[in-house]
């Protein structure tokens, strides 16, 4: 600011990042909606790590895992803590669950992590985590909303751990075992969320054929 040819320098702190007037107008800019968006992005190199082929590449994989899967928590926390919520995060959330985990399944069965048998619950879980969306998208032009359950959140935390451990499973031999029962109780529990789903659903499904 200049008054008759004097120059005055504001000393007023610049507003803070975090919580700043742009970012509340824009929601790409929340701090949980770039957690999230990192989560996505973090998929390109987990898998090109993975599908390498390569033990200490396949280990860098699991550690940019295992934080992308725990910023899902991460994100979370801080929408509560700054009341930072927005419908773009409320839609991108699941949707980077189930990409890190669709994607992941994928390229495990490329490189031969899973066996036949886990291939059962691996579709089984690629199958819900594409019925239930168009479940959701279908009632959602009804004006019905199916609320996501305690179950289901925990589905998706099984989900990630079993994956973590047959990450885990290739760089330290001798936790097939676990691997396995933690993919099928993934599996099953997803299949069993799942039916729940379609159970509440399901009145409103036939309602038009009474």
């Amino acid at each position: 600011m200049s008054i008759k040819g004097r120059t005055f320098v504001t000393l007023d702190p610049p507003a803070p990042f975090l919580f700043c007037p742009t970012m509340a107008r824009n929601p790409v800019l929340l701090v949980p909606n770039l957690i999230t968006i990192a989560r996505i992005l973090a998929i390109i190199p987990i898998v090109a790590l993975v599908m390498n082929g390569d033990i200490i590449l396949r280990l860098v994989a699991l550690i940019i895992y295992v934080v992308a899967a725990a910023s899902d928590w991460l994100d979370g926390y801080l929408a509560r803590a700054w009341n930072q919520y927005s419908p773009l995060g409320r839609m991108l959330d699941p949707i980077a669950d189930k990409l890190l985990v669709g994607i992941l399944i994928a390229a495990l069965a490329w490189d031969g992590s899973f066996s036949g048998w886990d291939m059962i619950p691996a579709c089984a879980i690629l199958f819900r985590e594409f019925f239930i969306p168009g479940l959701r998208e279908f009632l959602g032009n009804t004006q019905i909303v199916l609320p996501v359950s305690w179950l289901a959140k925990w589905k998706t935390t099984i989900q990630l751990v079993a994956l973590a451990v047959v990450l885990f499973e290739r760089i330290v031999p001798g936790f097939g075992l676990v691997s396995d029962l933690l993919l099928w109780a993934a599996g099953l529990l997803t299949l069993w969320t799942g039916f729940q789903y379609l159970r509440a659903s399901w009145p409103h499904l036939v309602a038009d054929a009474k």
